[in-house]
């Protein structure tokens, strides 16, 4: 079990998932034009393109209010994570809520400064294009991923504790 503040790690990986994807997404802005795409290998590409909306471009042509909509989910949630990791937890649990944190608090502040979130990561296969994405959206879905590992591993501990008995 994680005790409260006591593991500064797991706030340090939200501010490093944090400060990576600004880092990526203020080099790509201030170095590439909008539009801009560069192969890497057969199946990626580096690009640099706007999305207003959210995942997989949802809501991106709602007018704008989107923009404010987003931000305050980001916002919500960051505050809700924040105050999860104030309690005892395991250590996936502290590792999942902390890279959606840093991811949540870095989409957050692209909508908040710039009005949209840059992507950059665009993998395809055959022409088929995966949609376009970021370092903090990696991150929100590798929380997401740690996180229903930890909830079947807690259940599957939970039945091999209740067969033992």
């Amino acid at each position: 079990m994680n005790l409260p503040f006591r593991n500064a790690q797991w706030y340090a990986l939200a501010i490093i998932v944090f400060a990576a994807d600004q880092a990526a997404k203020s080099d790509i802005d201030m170095t590439t034009p909008l539009g801009w795409s560069r192969e890497v290998t057969s199946f990626f590409n580096l690009v640099h393109v706007l999305n207003p909306g959210a995942a997989f471009s949802f809501l991106a042509g709602a007018g704008g209010w989107q923009r404010w909509f987003f931000l305050a989910i980001a916002l919500a949630v960051s505050a809700w994570l924040v105050w999860l990791l104030l309690r005892p937890l395991r250590k996936l649990e502290c590792l999942s809520y902390c890279l959606i944190l840093g991811g949540a608090l870095s989409n957050g502040f692209d909508r908040a400064v710039r009005g949209h979130v840059i992507d950059y990561l665009d993998f395809h296969l055959h022409g088929w294009h995966w949609p376009a994405f970021n370092i903090a959206d990696m991150a929100i879905v590798g929380g997401a991923v740690a996180l229903v590992l930890q909830t079947l591993l807690s259940a599957e501990n939970s039945a091999a504790a209740n067969e033992s008995r």
